[in-house]
């Protein structure tokens, strides 16, 4: 009996096992994202996506998949892979006209079978990862069972797990069948967490007490002496400045000078102030924007003013002011969204969920800047001298004392930035005059020119930088025509030349409303001598105007907006007459203009707010809003990147489809999280966390079995091996031999670098050799010339700063060697260390110093042997040649052998592979 009843059990479970079968109970789901997505990318996307829609077929956007094609048929019904007709094509003989892929090799079997069991179970559509929102996962639980209810105390997992990143970290190890490395010993850790935290080498002082300091706290402490250092500023903000694509030149052909440093040393602050993540993005992308905005937050849009500027003679400042413009939007979306957002610009996305014409609604945010592509730089911050201040602080007393709030705020604003004005390339109708090098308006003696559609209720006062070398010349300003009402005529002052224009203000009585201008110039002395106008503002006179000093004060106006100041370039939006409309570029040709469309986002990444304003202040509330699927998930990897070699996502500037997959991808959610949630979008905090985790300690030995399956560190089965930076590299050597100057902030300076690096023949500038402790300071001062950057840094793969560059990609050359052998920089640092080293008394001892000066540790033997070796054919060589010792160390007569050998030793340390190294 019991024998026929497990008989019916089995049959019974056996066929209920078939029955749920047959129904797709116990089937696989095969998932959108991972399986269905990238056979589409791959085979389908090229004819059937953003760029091509072939036969009236997308499968970009999930309706679409569903749509009716030109043929009448419907690519895919959902449940039905038979009626498809997309499978129905797939399925066709090789030799069939209609085969798909069409110019494509056929799908694997496995490919068609994974598109089949998609469709018959019912097509469901799916986000890409990187597009969801980002949800805090659970911290999985690490330990043996009887560790975790605390009856067990020798467990390896537990043991070695510094925090939560442990956790993730151990899971996926578990699942390769491979285990964490040991934490690494002191004076490597030290090297590295000083490195990279402050880009610095630590001192002696900081190695000797972290070697010594026994207590449980020792690491975590020294990381916070770390983050309270000023050179961890410096450090992240020479990350930063790739991003920005900070340069101290314009870039072009003409590649003339920029004087912008001052948003670099805001970078540096906002870095050592800790100032949040989320307020960092807001600033830069609209300080200017901001309630009670402050000079701060202006240099903070320096960001977006990193953009090039050509100033080469006739070119449009139109078509560059647009490329520009779209530099922006593409930035924006590199740095803070980790998505290729460059290709919309022509067409939808290829592979990911963005259309067309919201690469222009975006562009919309970033449309009413006020700069032009002008030679000025304008709109920029401007820095009075204590005189001009204080004639400043005049005018603007009386501006308190005879007008009203917004009267000051105006002329606060309008002697901060000179802002809201109109460029001269905006006159038209051109007869005797002309764009001057195709930059300013130039009129000749009955030269005019008009200005269109100008509101001017209200405006009493033209204000014009102009110049002439002419004598007795005039300009004449009339409403509507040429023959219309004379608004006023100026007294064009003698400058010397055009190019050398003063501020003159000027009374006008103009009609309410929006008119026409038209300017003609009278030089009938000088006929063929040019007077420029380089620009035109329209205001509200000074209050008081009836009170007896204000001649005087609007005079001293005047001057202080003449005078020759220091200044920064900023952001300031335009308004009014200044706003500009947004058009799509067809196929993303900017001259030819297609729809208007206003400011908003990607709606596959979530809406705005309907409480935001509609400008970039509102675009950035909306980049940090929690429910932001990308912001905070791309910081994260950006800096995980920075301290492992590798990104969690590898490319760090492509979330989407086609970029890879994350390898931890419940750890970068979670870091997300606790960006946003529990570090407040603190850096510090967040950094803090990494590298105090087991993970990042980690020693950097291989074994070969985690050569065979974890070859690239994929799965952080060891600590990161990673070359250092170009800036990285110098600093260290300056700074293990003492050179480094620790000077902050300030101009931009010029460490000696080759003769002819630099060709500037429209300006002659030439690189002047810093000098004294200029001539050391770090990496990040370098003076950046986009057509020549310091060679140096290139050589070790610094880019040029034309665009920006998510991340820099290492190589290794023969190239790098020859830099730390032979520049000067690197010379000087090695004889700096030679001096250090000789204060110990044998050849062994000196070469074991300067190993340990670098690498806090005593020079392995095997080392030492070949270094001593080299010392001795040195020395030898030198004794035999005096002068070729003089040569080197730039000494006069009677130089010592010993020191020459010593230095050329010292050179060599420095280029150790394992100095130039994080490990």
């Amino acid at each position: 009996m019991a024998t026929k009843s497990l008989l019916l059990i089995g049959i019974t479970g056996g066929t209920l096992l078939s029955l749920f079968s047959f129904l797709g109970i116990f089937e696989q789901k095969i998932d959108f994202n991972t399986q269905v997505k990238p056979i589409l990318n791959k085979h389908c996307m090229a004819c059937h996506g953003g760029v091509k829609q072939a036969g009236g077929v997308s499968f970009l956007f999930e309706q679409e998949m569903y749509q009716r094609a030109k043929s009448g048929k419907v690519p895919v019904v959902a449940g039905n892979a038979d009626e498809s007709e997309m499978m129905k094509r797939i399925l066709l003989p090789d030799d069939h006209e209609d085969k798909m892929p069409k110019k494509g090799a056929p799908l694997a079997k496995e490919d068609v079978e994974i598109l089949k069991k998609w469709i018959d179970q019912g097509a469901k559509w799916g986000n890409h990862w990187a597009y969801n929102e980002v949800k805090r996962p659970e911290v999985p639980s690490i330990g043996s069972f009887w560790a975790r209810l605390g009856l067990s105390r020798n467990d390896d997992e537990l043991s070695w797990a510094k925090n939560e990143i442990d956790h993730f970290t151990i899971q996926k190890l578990r699942e390769q069948s491979l285990k964490p490395a040991p934490e690494a010993d002191r004076a490597t850790l030290i090297r590295r967490v000083s490195l990279d935290l402050t880009g610095l080498p630590p001192t002696e002082a900081q190695v000797q007490h972290f070697l010594k300091d026994t207590s449980p706290k020792a690491y975590e402490n020294l990381v916070d002496t770390l983050l309270k250092s000023s050179a961890y500023g410096e450090r992240w903000a020479g990350m930063w400045l790739d991003l920005a694509r900070y340069a101290d030149t314009k870039g072009y052909e003409r590649d003339a000078g920029r004087n912008i440093w001052r948003y670099r040393d805001w970078l540096i602050q906002a870095f050592n102030e800790d100032k949040s993540y989320d307020q960092f993005l807001t600033e830069q992308l609209a300080g200017d924007l901001l309630p009670n905005v402050t000079d701060k937050g202006l240099i903070a849009t320096g960001f977006h003013r990193n953009t090039m500027n050509n100033d080469e003679g006739g070119t449009q400042d139109e078509e560059y002011r647009v490329a520009a413009l779209i530099d922006r939007v593409n930035t924006t979306w590199d740095v803070f969204q980790g998505t290729t957002f460059s290709c919309v610009q022509c067409h939808s996305h290829p592979y990911d969920p963005i259309r067309h014409e919201e690469y222009y609604k975006y562009l919309a945010f970033f449309n009413n800047t006020r700069d032009e592509d002008v030679t000025s730089d304008t709109p920029t911050l401007r820095f009075y001298s204590k005189t001009d201040s204080a004639k400043i602080l005049l005018v603007k007393n009386w501006v308190n004392t005879h007008g009203n709030k917004k009267q000051s705020l105006d002329f606060e604003q309008f002697i901060k930035t000179i802002e809201p004005k109109v460029n001269s390339h905006d006159f038209d109708a051109h007869v005797n005059a002309s764009l001057l090098d195709a930059k300013y308006l130039g009129l000749q003696d009955k030269g005019t020119a008009r200005l269109k559609a100008q509101t001017l209720t209200g405006k009493t006062r033209l204000l014009l930088a102009i110049g002439t070398n002419a004598e007795n010349a005039k300009l004449e300003v009339r409403q509507d025509s040429l023959g219309g009402k004379i608004l006023t005529t100026v007294s064009v002052p003698k400058t010397g030349s055009g190019w050398r224009d003063t501020i003159v203000i000027v009374p006008i009585n103009p009609d309410s409303g929006k008119h026409d201008l038209y300017v003609r110039s009278q030089s009938p002395k000088k006929p063929k001598e040019w007077v420029m106008i380089k620009w035109v503002a329209f205001q509200e006179a000074l209050p008081g105007s009836n009170q007896p000093d204000f001649a005087n004060i609007e005079k001293t106006y005047a001057d202080v907006l003449t005078g020759d100041v220091e200044s920064t370039p900023i952001m300031v939006e335009g308004s009014g007459d200044l706003a500009r409309a947004t058009h799509v570029f067809v196929r993303g040709n900017w001259s030819v203009k297609g729809q208007v469309v206003r400011p908003d986002v990607p709606h596959s990444l979530g809406k705005m707010s309907k409480n935001s304003p509609q400008n970039r202040l509102g675009l950035a509330q909306w980049m940090t809003d929690r429910r932001n699927p990308l912001t905070a998930r791309v910081a994260v990897n950006r800096f995980w990147e920075q301290l492992f070699g590798v990104g969690l996502v590898e490319t760090v500037e492509d979330f989407g489809s086609q970029g890879m997959t994350p390898t931890h991808p419940e750890l970068l959610d979670w870091l997300a999280v606790e960006l946003v949630e529990n570090h407040q979008w603190s850096v510090k905090k967040l950094l803090k966390q990494m590298v105090l985790s087991a993970t990042y300690r980690q020693n950097s030995a291989v074994t070969s079995e985690k050569l065979a399956k974890d070859p690239y560190n994929k799965w952080l089965s060891r600590g990161a091996r990673v070359r250092l930076s170009a800036e990285q590299v110098r600093d260290q050597a300056l700074a293990a031999s003492g050179l480094l100057s620790r000077k902050m902030g300030g101009p931009s300076v010029m460490p000696p670098q080759p003769d002819g690096i630099w060709l500037s023949p429209y300006d002659g500038a030439t690189w002047q050799q810093s000098n004294n402790e200029d001539r050391y300071r770090r990496g990040l001062y370098t003076y950046w010339k986009r057509t020549a950057p310091y060679p140096s840094m290139v050589t070790f793969d610094a880019p040029s700063r034309e665009f920006c560059q998510s991340r820099r990609i290492r190589t290794n050359t023969p190239l790098q060697a020859l830099v730390m052998l032979n520049d000067p920089v690197y010379l000087d640092a090695a004889q700096q260390l030679a001096e250090k080293m000789a204060k110990k008394s044998t050849p062994q001892q000196q070469l074991n110093e300067g190993y340990r000066l670098l690498m806090y540790q005593n020079l392995p033997p095997k080392r030492l042997q070949v270094l001593a070796k080299l010392y001795q054919k040195s020395l030898v060589t030198f004794q035999k040649d005096p002068n070729s010792a003089q040569q080197l160390l730039h000494c006069g007569p009677n130089v010592s052998p010993q020191k020459a050998a010593l230095m050329t030793t010292a050179n060599v340390l420095l280029n150790l592979d394992e100095v130039v190294t994080k490990e």
